[in-house]
């Protein structure tokens, strides 16, 4: 009987060794599977679906998977930031057709550091003393077209220049001097001003005054990402945190290599210039690198034909419906997705736009809309989320906009449906 029992314990202990690591297994599991913290609920923050854009208000956008996956790994090690700023511009030059790159604290950012690096070259007693110019020897003004003079152009007079604005090839001639640092242009407002992209750049080459261009939010296409570097203008100024969906404090400045060296002289981490605060640390530089990569690498064609049934569907939920009419667009610059716009009969509907907007953040799920009709560099962070100065013509418009390029899957059933609900409850005929 011994011998029996000692044989048939022996013929268990691979199962009997089974055990305990199974037993382990499952004792593990409830850390593995403990519920991710939600901090916002904890801090009573609003989180809502996004069907009006990449608003900087509104955090502009969700990061890729793999920006987060890199942000989280590369957050464990240490490494100098002049070295991780060195390999990052070098990969993002070559991906976009430039000389240089260097990742910055958002696109405004870019334009200060750029125009930064043109006033000081690489004299580092000149970049000690921006933004104070006067008796320095360094230049002082920035020329740009009336229509391309828009808020965003501040971030040039935080060195110290000022703007000079023109509207004809005769006003630039004129407009030229020695004090003359750079002529910029404003790709989202391009069809406004009597100069062209060309045009603009031949006059900083006959003049051998570097040429920039912000173009923000003007990925897609993404042949913008190298378009205006192949045509010749020496700065290039982006967002990274809208289409590309890179970390939203991030952006790139690409162009000349003379100036880009110089520029990264003004830049963190020297704590002796104007943009010490424009810091941007190893994860976003790496995280913009990886965005930017899969950004390029995307299928762009299927995601177009996405975000073009995704607005059908909410279109097709709604265009039935007794007093509505819809419109889907396409932006020629900037923001380049379907738009759909959504307007009404207000003695139908008794609902202004903006009624219906609140309405839909203060519903549940929360949505955000935009205005129709609106181009997005109008838009600011405030009780009413635009421009004050079209504020007020906005107010009875009995319109709203759509946008699907920001839903996550399955979410433009959410914005269609409760969309409907709102028209229908408004709705005089109730249909």
């Amino acid at each position: 009987m011994k011998r029996r029992e000692i044989l048939k314990g022996l013929t268990a202990l691979p199962l009997a060794g089974a055990v305990p690591a199974a037993a382990s297994s499952t004792t593990t599991t409830p850390k593995s599977v403990a519920r991710e913290r939600d901090i916002f609920k904890e801090l009573g923050v609003r989180t809502f679906i996004n069907a009006a854009g990449t608003l900087t208000y509104m955090s502009g956008c969700l990061m890729r998977d793999e920006v987060v996956d890199i942000i989280n790994s590369t957050s464990k090690h240490f490494c100098m930031i002049d070295e991780v700023q060195d390999k990052v511009g070098e990969r993002i030059a070559q991906l976009v057709h430039s000389e240089a790159a260097m990742v910055t604290c958002g696109a405004f950012s870019a334009m200060t550091l750029g125009l930064a690096g043109i006033l000081t070259g690489e004299d580092v007693r000149k970049v000690e003393q921006l933004p104070h110019l006067e008796g320095t020897g360094m230049k002082s003004e920035v020329i740009c077209q009336k229509s391309h003079n828009e808020r965003y152009n501040h971030a040039f007079l935080n060195t110290g220049c000022k703007i000079v604005e023109v509207e004809t090839i005769e006003d630039v001639e004129k407009a030229i001097n020695e004090k003359t640092a750079l002529l910029h242009f404003l790709n989202i407002t391009a069809n406004h001003g009597q100069i062209k992209h060309e045009e603009w750049v031949a006059l900083g080459k006959k003049h051998n005054i570097p040429t920039s261009i912000d173009i923000a939010a003007d990925v897609p296409p993404v042949s913008n990402l190298w378009k205006f570097n192949d045509m010749g203008f020496d700065l290039v100024f982006i967002s990274g945190g809208k289409a590309i969906r890179g970390p939203q404090s991030a952006g790139i400045l690409m162009g000349r290599k003379n100036i880009i060296a110089a520029a990264r002289l003004n830049a963190p981490p020297r704590g002796y210039t104007v943009a010490r605060g424009h810091k941007v640390n190893k994860e976003e530089i790496l995280g913009m690198y990886i965005a930017l990569e899969k950004y390029i690498a995307t299928d762009h064609d299927k995601e177009w034909k996405e975000w073009e049934t995704k607005i059908a569907h909410i279109q097709n939920a709604v265009k039935d419906l007794p007093g509505i009419t819809t419109k889907i667009t396409i932006p020629e610059l900037g923001n380049v997705t379907p738009t759909l716009s959504i307007n009404w009969d207000d003695t139908v509907v008794k609902l202004t736009g903006r009624e219906m907007r609140d309405r839909l953040r203060n519903g549940n799920p929360s949505i955000e809309a935009g205005f129709s009709g609106l181009p997005l560099y109008h838009y600011q962070a405030g009780s009413d989320s635009i421009d004050p100065a079209v504020a007020e013509t906005l107010k009875g418009a009995n319109t709203v906009r759509v946008t699907a390029w920001m839903l996550q899957p399955g979410e433009e059933k959410m914005v269609a449906r409760r969309i409907r609900e709102e028209l229908l409850t408004a709705s005089v005929s109730k249909s």
